[in-house]
C-alpha cells in the first residue's frame, strides 16, 4: 500500500513533464484526443497551474487549471484532476488540491472553481467535506454526451464548486451513526435495495417548507459500480437527483456538507443543503 508521505507534489513546466501528463490523461480516460501539450505549455506560461504527483519518480496523478474571468473578477478554473487507477483512494487528490491552493495564493487568485459529478461520492466527500467547498449551481448535461471510460452512457450533469483559497479547513462536525436515522428519514430521496445490494430510487419527498434550514439528499455510495451493473438505475438516479438539486438551488439552498454513512452496508450517502 502506498504511503502518501512518499508522494511528491511538484509544479510542472517542461515540455517533457507536460507530455507525461498527456499520456497519463489518455490512460485514465481512455481517450485518443487528450489535452495537447502545446495547449498546456501555453497555459502554464500564462497564469495556469499544472501539478504532478510522483511516486518513486513516476507520475501517478496530475491537476490542471487555468485563469478564469466572469466579467467582474479573476479566479482559477480547476479543469482536470486525474489519478492512475492503481493509486486512487490514497489521499493523493487531496494533496494535489492543497498544493493547488498554495500555488493559487502565490499567483494572487482569490478563489478556485471546478465541476464534478454530484453522484460520485468520493469526489463529493473530498470537495465538500475535506476541502470545505460549497455549491449553489447545478449544470445540466454540462459537457454534453461524453464517451470516455468514466462518463460514457449517462448525461454529464455537474455541480460547480466554489473554494476560497484562504480557507484552510474543511467541515469540523463528525457525523455519527446515531445521526443517520434522522438523516435517512429526512432525505428527500428514498430508495430500495436490489438483489445485488445497490440502491434504486423509489420515491421523493416534497422540498422543505420555508422555516426549515437543513435538507438532506441521498445518492448512491458507489455510483461507478452501479453504472457498470445497472445503467438503467444509474440514469434514474441522475434524473431524480437532477430535479431535486435544481429545485433546491433555485429556491436558494446550497450544499454545505457531505455525510458518509458509518454503517458499512448502507448503500447510500447524503448531501446536506442549507439556506443562504
Amino acid at each position: 500500500m502506498t504511503d502518501t508521505q512518499e508522494i511528491e507534489i511538484r509544479s510542472l513546466q517542461t515540455i517533457q513533464e507536460l507530455e507525461d501528463v498527456r499520456r497519463l490523461e489518455s490512460n485514465i480516460w481512455g481517450e485518443h484526443d487528450s489535452t495537447p501539450t502545446h495547449q498546456t505549455v501555453t497555459v502554464v506560461k500564462n497564469g495556469g497551474i499544472m501539478l504532478g504527483a510522483y511516486f518513486n519518480g513516476k507520475l501517478v496523478g496530475f491537476q490542471y487549471s487555468f485563469p478564469g474571468f466572469n466579467g467582474q473578477s479573476m479566479y482559477l478554473c480547476s479543469h482536470m484532476l486525474g489519478i492512475d487507477k492503481m493509486f486512487r483512494n490514497k489521499g493523493i487528490g487531496e494533496k494535489l488540491k492543497q498544493a493547488q491552493r498554495k500555488e493559487a495564493i502565490k499567483l494572487g487568485y482569490s478563489h478556485i472553481t471546478w465541476t464534478y459529478d454530484p453522484l460520485e461520492s468520493i469526489n463529493a466527500y473530498l470537495n465538500i467535506t475535506k476541502l470545505g467547498g460549497t455549491c449553489n449551481t447545478y449544470m445540466e448535461n454540462c459537457y454534453g454526451e461524453m464517451d470516455d471510460l468514466l462518463n460514457n452512457g449517462i448525461p454529464s450533469d455537474r455541480f460547480l464548486v466554489e473554494w476560497p483559497v484562504l480557507q484552510r479547513e474543511g467541515k469540523s462536525y463528525q457525523w455519527k451513526e446515531t445521526d443517520m436515522g434522522f438523516v435517512q428519514e429526512k432525505s428527500l430521496i428514498h430508495w430500495e435495495v436490489d438483489e445485488k445490494g445497490f440502491p434504486i430510487p423509489s420515491f421523493s419527498l416534497p422540498l422543505p417548507e420555508q422555516e426549515h434550514t437543513k435538507a438532506f439528499v441521498a445518492i448512491p455510495k458507489d455510483f461507478k459500480s452501479l453504472k457498470e451493473v445497472n445503467m438503467e438505475a444509474a440514469r434514474k438516479w441522475r434524473l431524480v437527483t437532477r430535479e431535486i438539486f435544481s429545485r433546491l438551488m433555485k429556491q436558494g439552498w446550497h450544499v454545505t456538507d457531505f455525510i458518509r454513512n458509518p454503517e458499512e452496508k448502507m448503500p447510500v450517502q447524503f448531501y446536506m443543503f442549507s439556506r443562504k
